[in-house]
C-alpha cells in the first residue's frame, strides 16, 4: 500500500476520500437473515479477504454484524473490474448486486456496481486474523477490534450490561442523574485524586474520585432514588484489576439501608449473569461461579482478628502495626489500595470462591461515610462484594448526621494521606438541612464486566486503557511514503 497506489486509483476513479455516504439500508447480517436468490442489495464494509481467478475474483467484506462473499466479474463491471483488482486488505468499499449461492452453499453477492469509499494507506499488522500482540491490541485498538471478531464482541456485550444495569434501576423508579467530575474539593471515597487548573476562574480542580457527595445532596433536595453511571478518576497504581479512569455506578435510596443494598446486588448481578450467560453459574478463569441467591455474609472485623489480632478498638496505627509486623513489610506504610489487595487475598484464601461473598462489620474508623451499627458502634452498616477474590461493590447505610460527619471528616483528615486536607462544608451544611436515612451503593463496572465476560484483565474490558506514551519517533503519521 502506497501514496502511489492512492494516485493511480485517483487518476482512473476519482478521489476516494470525497464520498460522503453510501447506501446501505440493511447489515450484513440483515441480509443473511433475509437471503432470497436474485434479490438486488446494497453494503459496505471492509475488504477482508481477495482471490483472484484472472477475469473474475472472490473477496469478503465485514461489517460490524458479519461478513459476507463478493464475486465480481470483468464482464460485469467492466473497467471497475480493474479498480476491484487494486484493492488492498483494509479498503471500505461500497457494492450493489445480486445474491445467489454458490455451488458450496455460500450466500454471496454478485457485484454490478463498485465503489470505493475510502482509502488504507497502511495495512494491517501481518498475521492480522486473530491478532496477539498484547501492545498493539492495547494500543492500536481499533487494530484488535478488525483483527479479533471476539474482542468487538466483548465492547457489544458491554454496552449490553450498561442497558440492562440501566433499565433494572429504571424499573426500580431511580432517577438517573450527571455530576460534576471537576470537583473543587476531592471527596466521596478515600483515594489520591488527579489535579488539573480551571484557567478562567484561576483555581486548582480534581477530577473525581466518587460522586457520592453531590448525589446525596440530591437525597436532601427530595430526589429519594437515583443513580449515575460515571467515570470516575484515582492516581494509583496501574494493575490488572487497577485502572486511573474507571466505570462506576453509584445508586441512592431513600428509607432503606444496606440491607436492602444486598437484595439489589443479588438481584442486579443474578439478571446480569442469565441475560449474558444464560443462568446464574458462569464461568471465571477457570473458577465455576454460582450466583444463585442468597449470598454468603464474611465479618471483616473477624478476619482481621483471626488473620492478624487486629481488634474494632483499634485505631489505624495499631491496625497497620500489625499488619506489617504479620507480614514483615518492615514498618513501611500501606496505601488504600495495598489494604485493599490484602482483604482480597484473605477473603479469596480462607472462603470458597464459588460463591459471592458479602463482607460486613467494617471498623467505624476505615468508614467515614457509614452508620454506626446500634449494637455495635465500633462497627459500621457497610459491606463490600467480593466475587472470585475481586471487591466488586461497596455499599453502606448513610451517615446523616451531620454533627458526628463534620467529626468524622476531621479524624479522616488526621490519618489519611491520601486527601487533599479540605472539608467539604457545603456538603455538611447540606446535611444540616435533614437528609433523610438513606443507603447508598457503588460498582465497579469494568470489573463487574470482566467477571461476567471471564477476562483475565480491565484492560480487556477498557477500549483504550491508559498506556504510557510512545518515543516521538514511534508516533506519528507513516502514510508518506
Amino acid at each position: 500500500m502506497s501514496r502511489e497506489k492512492l494516485d493511480k486509483i485517483s487518476a482512473n476513479f476519482g478521489y476516494p476520500f470525497l464520498e460522503t455516504a453510501f447506501d446501505k439500508p440493511l447489515s450484513i447480517k440483515g441480509i443473511l437473515d433475509a437471503f432470497e436468490e436474485n434479490k438486488v442489495v446494497s453494503i459496505a464494509g471492509r475488504l477482508i479477504t481477495r482471490r483472484e481467478h484472472g477475469k473474475s475474483s472472490f473477496a469478503h467484506i465485514m461489517d460490524h454484524t458479519g461478513k459476507i462473499q463478493v464475486y465480481a466479474r470483468l464482464d460485469i463491471l467492466g473497467k471497475f473490474y480493474e479498480l476491484f483488482k487494486d484493492l488492498d486488505i483494509g479498503d471500505i468499499i461500497g457494492v450493489k448486486g445480486k445474491l445467489f449461492k454458490t455451488h458450496t452453499g455460500e450466500f454471496t453477492i454478485l457485484v454490478e456496481e463498485l465503489k470505493l469509499l475510502s482509502k488504507a494507506l497502511l495495512p494491517l499488522p501481518e498475521k492480522w486474523h486473530g491478532l496477539r500482540d498484547v501492545e498493539i491490541r492495547y494500543r492500536q485498538r481499533y487494530l484488535d477490534l478488525i483483527a479479533n471478531p471476539e474482542v468487538k464482541e466483548i465492547f457489544l456485550k458491554r454496552s449490553r450490561i450498561i442497558s440492562l444495569i440501566r433499565e433494572f434501576f429504571d424499573k426500580l423508579d431511580y432517577m438517573e442523574v450527571e455530576t460534576p467530575m471537576l470537583h473543587t474539593i476531592a471527596g466521596g471515597a478515600a483515594g489520591r485524586p488527579f489535579v488539573t487548573h480551571h484557567n478562567a476562574l484561576d483555581f486548582d480542580v480534581y477530577l473525581r474520585i466518587a460522586p457520592e457527595l453531590y448525589l446525596k445532596r440530591l437525597l436532601v433536595g427530595g430526589f429519594e432514588k437515583v443513580y449515575e453511571i460515571n467515570r470516575s478518576f484515582r492516581n494509583e497504581g496501574i494493575s490488572t484489576r487497577h485502572s486511573p479512569e474507571f466505570t462506576m455506578l453509584e445508586a441512592y435510596c431513600c428509607y432503606k439501608n444496606y440491607d436492602y443494598m444486598m437484595k439489589v446486588c443479588e438481584d442486579l448481578f443474578s439478571l446480569l449473569a442469565k441475560a449474558i450467560n444464560g443462568g446464574l453459574i458462569i464461568n471465571y478463569q477457570g473458577e465455576q461461579i454460582d450466583f444463585t441467591p442468597p449470598w454468603q455474609r464474611i465479618s471483616f472485623a473477624e478476619v482481621f482478628k483471626d488473620e492478624f489480632d487486629i481488634l474494632p478498638q483499634d485505631n489505624q496505627d495499631v491496625f497497620l502495626k500489625k499488619i506489617t509486623a504479620k507480614l514483615n513489610l518492615g514498618g513501611k506504610g500501606l496505601s488504600r489500595s495495598q489494604i485493599l489487595n490484602i482483604t482480597e487475598e484473605l477473603v479469596e484464601k480462607k472462603f470458597p470462591k464459588n460463591k459471592p461473598a458479602f463482607i460486613v462489620d467494617f471498623f467505624t474508623w476505615n468508614s467515614p461515610l457509614a452508620k454506626k451499627k446500634k449494637d455495635d458502634p465500633l462497627l459500621v452498616e457497610r459491606f463490600e462484594l467480593f466475587i472470585a477474590g475481586l471487591e466488586v461493590a461497596n455499599a453502606y447505610s448513610e451517615l446523616n448526621d451531620p454533627i458526628e460527619q463534620r467529626e468524622r471528616f476531621q479524624k479522616q483528615m488526621e490519618i489519611e494521606e491520601e486527601l487533599p486536607k479540605k472539608i467539604d462544608n457545603d456538603f455538611l451544611m447540606s446535611l444540616e438541612y435533614a437528609m433523610p436515612p438513606a443507603t447508598g451503593l457503588g460498582i465497579g463496572i469494568d470489573r463487574l464486566i470482566m467477571l461476567l465476560l471471564n477476562q483475565p484483565s480491565i484492560r480487556d474490558v477498557i477500549l483504550f486503557p491508559l498506556l504510557k506514551p510512545l518515543n516521538e519517533e514511534d508516533q506519528g503519521s507513516k502514510t508518506e511514503d
